[in-house]
């Protein structure tokens, strides 16, 4: 379950990254870039690969905020261990919640 969950996190972000790269440094060449006044002292390739994986932490952070706020209230509620497993005086003994 979260395989599938990190999947549906991942490999859209992946996707959202590339296309972000591509029209990112479509218009903006990596060695006119500064930080803090001074220029980035990378190659073109390191500044690509930088921005990829900035890129893709953004959109999987955005892709897990999607994941979590679209849980139903029983997948939040569930009570993790089987019934027959849970201590005395559990909240969730029912079966049903």
């Amino acid at each position: 379950m979260w395989a599938q969950r990190m999947m549906w996190i991942a490999w859209p972000a992946f996707l959202v990254a590339g296309m972000l790269e591509m029209l990112v440094f479509a218009m903006v060449d990596p060695q006119d870039l500064h930080w803090f006044g001074q220029p980035l002292e990378m190659s073109r390739q390191g500044i690509y690969t930088l921005g990829f994986f900035a890129f893709w932490i953004m959109t999987m952070a955005s892709s897990a905020l999607t994941t979590l706020l679209s849980m139903s209230p029983f997948e939040v509620n569930r009570c993790p261990l089987p019934a027959d497993g849970r201590p005395d005086g559990c909240p969730k003994q029912g079966d049903c919640c």
